[in-house]
């Protein structure tokens, strides 16, 4: 049985102006020990999704149905205080910017313990030693110092870091990180993903990588989840993804990623484009949510949803024309 089962999981939200489907019909699953990654770019619904999982997201104006299972039990039929027993301890959350995400008036160590004080009863003094011991994990130099500073002290790689001890003081069994590297610069970036995937060995944590960086992608996650405009367009495991992208969405963004030595030649290379503009989620649309955006729409497209189906094995997209096993890889049926 998965760790995780979501299952068309809907969040709308009441606006003046309608109702805003942000996800809409969203459906996945991970398994104990795995990393998965939910990509697509701003405001197709990745951090919804995830607030959601955690029951995050305020009723009125957010509403949540659907089925979000974890080990089996409905998250969605919990009352509020099972919901708290759960957050931080058995799922935690790396939000997207930890200058934000932490509070500027209380120490790094503080607000690591909370959490243990909180679901494992510790002592204040217990709680201090084992903030040391978690900034100790994550890489954090002099840690019984840093216990005891606030976050404007440290820099934005160390914050991140403390971001991820707060997350693992409780040894959750689902990790979610929703952008850990946005704000950072290249070279922490790279010691913030090398962080997680010896963490990931250590603790044995499932992540859910919220990320629209198709290249952090390929370096930790061992499937992948395209969303666009609130639905899941496409699925797989990360070497088919990146080898035969089966939908025309995640071939525009494979496109528009910069290829290292592409322009070793002398030629000059431009990188691809998606043209267009994502549709309003207040909107709801009869056929598929890329039809204004694609090469190769046709009318069936703008009227005839696609369902997701499995294209090849453990490989499925919600294309019409999305080319299956026994067609050639780049294969499409042009308008």
């Amino acid at each position: 049985m998965p760790l995780l089962e979501v299952e068309n999981l809907q969040t709308h939200f009441r606006t003046p102006d309608g109702v805003n489907r942000a996800v809409d019909g969203v459906s996945f699953h991970v398994n104990a020990g795995e990393t998965l990654a939910i990509v697509g770019e701003s405001g197709c619904g990745k951090s919804v999704t995830a607030m959601s999982i955690l029951r995050l997201i305020p009723e009125p104006p957010g509403k949540i149905a659907g089925a979000i299972r974890l080990n089996g039990k409905n998250l969605l039929e919990l009352s509020d205080r099972e919901m708290r027993q759960i957050r931080g301890n058995d799922v935690s959350m790396i939000f997207q910017e930890p200058m934000t995400s932490l509070n500027p008036v209380l120490t790094v160590g503080r607000q690591i313990g909370e959490t243990l004080r909180l679901h494992q009863g510790l002592s204040k003094q217990q709680a201090e030693e084992r903030a040391v011991e978690m900034l100790n994990l994550v890489g954090i130099p002099e840690a019984r110092r840093r216990v005891r500073e606030y976050p404007h002290q440290l820099s934005g790689g160390m914050r991140q870091r403390v971001m991820i001890a707060i997350a693992l003081a409780c040894n959750p069994k689902l990790l979610i990180a929703d952008e850990p590297t946005t704000a950072l610069d290249v070279t922490i970036q790279a010691q913030i993903l090398e962080l997680m995937r010896d963490l990931k060995h250590r603790v044995g944590a499932a992540i859910v990588l919220i990320t629209h960086d198709l290249g952090v992608v390929a370096e930790v996650a061992e499937r992948v989840v395209v969303m666009y405009a609130g639905r899941k367009v496409e699925e797989a495991a990360i070497g088919p993804l990146f080898r035969t992208p089966r939908h025309p969405y995640t071939q525009g963004l494979l496109g528009s990623m910069p290829k290292l030595g592409s322009s070793l030649d002398g030629t000059e290379t431009r990188l691809a484009e998606i043209p267009g503009l994502v549709p309003s989620l207040k909107k709801k649309l009869d056929g598929c949510v890329f039809a204004s955006r694609c090469p190769h729409t046709t009318d069936l497209c703008r009227t005839v949803a696609p369902a997701l189906e499995e294209k090849a094995p453990g490989h499925v997209a919600a294309c019409h024309y999305a080319a299956r096993e026994d067609l050639g890889a780049d294969e499409m049926v042009a308008a």
